[in-house]
């Protein structure tokens, strides 16, 4: 498992599973001669995303953001249409750290469509139960409430047996949040209505995971959003005000889907990658 330090946090990506997806529905209306230069695609235009979620621990606590996108829950229809070539390992990579998904304190979801929130729930017997029973779930508010009431276009990655078994334990805020001291939820929209992203911040320094607004560092160009997005305007926009501040800060992203990177930097011009942490693939 990949694992980066930052302070006095440590980072591991979990394996959460992995599909591909169609590149022109995640580059939205990026034309293909321009995406296909920065994120590799097959000869079907397919590209290779993970759902990977990374466990913080710090202080004691043991953090996810995301939960990955589960195991046993998806149809041999649902599997074909989302391409999934791996669903989730996240009790068996837990076990190599030497932890259970007992151990898991608070989980951070940026939002909840099914390829995030799939993993925070299992089946047992006839229905479904909590995989982190012990767990604080923290969504903005917005969310939640769309992930119980569905609209016409939602109701296809906002699934109820994602939902009922761990209501109890979530958590919800309206524009900002402060989950521990240095690690804050911050609402944005976009590419859901109640989408949040998260700000990691240390000794002046900053990391900053995107969510879906950002789900690649090949979607680094504020205009670049999703064919999935809801609100694609306030996409651009949060993109736009967020990476002004990180190039000028020097702030460090993190991703769950990129395939490619877990982490970069890019110069205070935003042209020029300064660090990058490669993904290694799980076997």
């Amino acid at each position: 498992m990949d694992k980066y330090t930052f302070h006095d946090i440590e980072l591991t990506w979990l394996d959460g599973g992995f599909n591909k997806l169609d590149g022109g529905a995640m580059f939205g209306p990026v034309p293909k001669v321009l995406w296909s230069k920065k994120y590799a695609v097959d000869e079907d235009n397919k590209i290779e995303l993970a759902t990977e979620p990374i466990l913080l621990q710090t202080d004691g606590k043991n953090i996810l953001i995301e939960s990955g996108m589960g195991a046993g829950k998806l149809s041999p229809k649902m599997i074909r249409n989302l391409g999934v070539t791996r669903e989730s390992k996240i009790e068996e990579s837990l076990e190599e750290l030497g932890l259970t998904p007992e151990d898991i304190d608070i989980i951070i979801m940026t939002h909840l469509h099914n390829d995030h929130a799939a993993g925070l729930t299992k089946r047992e017997g006839d229905g479904y139960v909590s995989v982190f029973p012990n767990a604080v779930i923290y969504t903005s508010a917005i969310e939640w409430d769309e992930m119980r009431n569905p609209n016409i276009r939602s109701k296809s990655t906002y699934f109820r047996e994602n939902w009922e078994p761990v209501q109890d334990q979530v958590r919800t805020f309206e524009d900002r949040l402060e989950v521990l001291p240095g690690i804050e939820m911050i609402h944005t929209g976009g590419h859901s209505n109640g989408h949040s992203v998260v700000k990691i911040e240390r000794d002046g320094e900053t990391l900053i995971h995107m969510g879906d607004i950002m789900p690649t560092h090949a979607h680094q160009n504020p205009l670049w959003v999703l064919g999935f997005d809801d609100y694609p305007m306030d996409s651009i926009y949060a993109k736009e005000r967020l990476l002004k501040e990180a190039y000028e800060g020097g702030w460090r992203f993190i991703f769950y889907h990129d395939a490619v990177y877990r982490l970069v930097r890019w110069d205070e011009t935003g042209k020029e990658l300064t660090e990058t942490l490669e993904r290694t693939p799980f076997d």
